[in-house]
């Protein structure tokens, strides 16, 4: 692809992104930036959060791990299904009746300032690191395509688009966040679209022949019932639906944007049509997968020893200008979609969870607000440095999965505080939620040997969690008949 056409792209792109910021960003306040002052369309708001769902780690690793899992990843979208229902009739109800603007301002609520404080860093904790990881991923594949040939050192571009972030979304915060979204989300869409498109076209397929390539290939697999293989049914439906719980629903990051909605009605329509549009997006991105490799075997391409890689691969130097646009378009919507919201998220949190700026005036929180936003920013420029100096596979896949344990005390937290009426002791909630990751590491290295055997996989979120919940059925007390709970 040529390098100019690539750089132009972005300045055209980023151009737009930043002429919009300017646009939603008039008249902000701090409000705008935290709430949006709760005028978002819920239409707006459903289409935009498809964006900030898939990070450019799915844009490129869904399609390509299809030759090695097939189809049996829709499983685990299908389970997102029943977790998203759970977020629209359960939690986001309670979020709206307790009028928050961070979601953890409910533990505070609930059992008190220590659980607050330790629901909110479990997820400061959780999204900066795993967000930042994800920016570095994708970052790679910009800096092949785009930085590397005009001889911009990695450590400069990352600087460049972290700044570009902070520009279009300093000012009007979620506000921004909902329309850039929503343009970032139309963008991707439509590269996937145009890319199966096209390599239809590549392959002579018509729609009804693109359709019987798809399903008559073996890796259009999507249900596996066989009890000891990690692709069971049962086990990755489940795993969706909680990780759709707590990575969506327990997240500041995605549940800030349904916050934004005028009212619990329009936020639901929002889940709903939300919900439907994933769906079918990632079954888009499956059947992508599947025409990705009948192309390549038709044309004689080795697939590469890394899946992820395929997708850059082709779009990048086989499928022509169209497809190479079109993929590069792709893959910075699906990052900075991504990246861009977790920023807001990480502010807003920050902000409202640590340095109680609700408490404060307009002029103190708007300079706090700059200040965390900032610095947020050089903290993911110092995450994303470090990597690209370990400059290890296994290390990024740790850091996933590390990720992965610490939204699991998030998930006890919220279930005990809904599903049980008992105060607990708060100042031990702290220490409870840190030993539980720890326990549910220590099960998971020896669950092969404990239990015949087994291995988990996405389980572990719920063993986590599980822990949690046990650890604060210990230190809880009856309810008192004169002590109102929150639930």
């Amino acid at each position: 692809m040529n390098t100019t056409v690539a750089l132009v792209i972005l300045i055209a792109y980023f151009g737009m992104l930043i002429a919009v910021s300017f646009y939603t960003a008039r008249g902000a306040d701090t409000n705008t930036f935290f709430t949006a002052n709760r005028q978002s369309p819920w239409w707006l708001v459903a289409f935009g959060m498809i964006g900030t769902s898939l990070s450019g780690v799915t844009f490129i690793s869904v399609p390509g791990a299809v030759g090695k899992i097939g189809f049996s990843y829709f499983q685990v979208v299908l389970g997102y299904i029943i977790g998203y229902f759970v977020i629209g009739s359960v939690l986001m109800p309670l979020y709206y009746r307790l009028n928050l603007i961070s979601i953890y301002g409910y533990l505070e609520k609930r059992f008190g300032f220590w659980s607050y404080k330790t629901g909110a860093g479990f997820f400061l904790l959780s999204r900066t690191v795993g967000s930042a990881v994800r920016l570095y991923v994708a970052a790679g594949v910009l800096q092949i395509a785009l930085f590397s040939p005009l001889g911009v050192p990695f450590e400069v571009s990352v600087l460049i688009t972290i700044g570009l972030i902070w520009i279009y979304t300093f000012k009007g915060g979620v506000k921004t966040i909902i329309v850039t979204d929503t343009l970032q989300t139309l963008f991707l869409i439509t590269a996937v679209i145009l890319t199966i498109f096209l390599i239809s076209k590549e392959l002579n397929l018509s729609f009804g022949g693109l359709i019987k390539t798809v399903s008559d290939s073996p890796m259009s697999q999507v249900f596996y019932w066989e009890g000891n293989d990690s692709k069971n049914f049962f086990k990755q439906f489940i795993s969706g639906a909680f990780i759709a719980i707590v990575m969506t629903g327990l997240d500041q990051d995605l549940m800030q944007k349904n916050l934004t909605c005028k009212n619990i009605g329009e936020a639901q329509k929002n889940m709903f049509w939300f919900t439907v549009t994933l769906v079918i997006v990632n079954f888009l991105f499956l059947s992508l997968g599947v025409l990705l490799y009948q192309y390549a075997q038709k044309e004689g391409i080795a697939i590469p020893a890394r899946t992820d890689d395929l997708y850059p691969l082709l779009a990048l130097n086989h499928l022509g200008l169209v497809v190479a646009i079109t993929f590069l378009l792709g893959i910075t919507a699906a990052t900075y979609a991504s990246a861009d919201s977790a920023l807001t998220a990480l502010t807003t949190s920050f902000c409202v969870d640590f340095m109680n700026v609700e408490k404060r005036s307009e002029s103190d929180r708007s300079r706090i607000k700059h200040i965390v936003h900032i610095g947020f920013s050089l903290l993911f420029y110092v995450v994303i440095i470090v990597f690209r100096q370990l400059n290890s596979k296994e290390v990024i896949t740790a850091v996933f999965d590390i990720a992965g344990y610490t939204y699991g005390p998030l998930l006890g937290l919220y279930a005990f505080g809904i599903f049980s009426k008992r105060p607990v002791i708060d100042r031990f909630v702290p220490f409870i939620c840190l030993a539980s990751p720890v326990f549910t590491y220590i099960v998971n290295e020896n669950s092969a040997a404990w239990f015949g055997g087994y291995q988990f996989g996405f389980e572990r979120l719920l063993l986590n969690g599980l822990f949690t919940f046990v650890g604060l059925l210990a230190v809880s007390k009856p309810v008192k008949k004169e002590e109102p709970v929150v639930v």
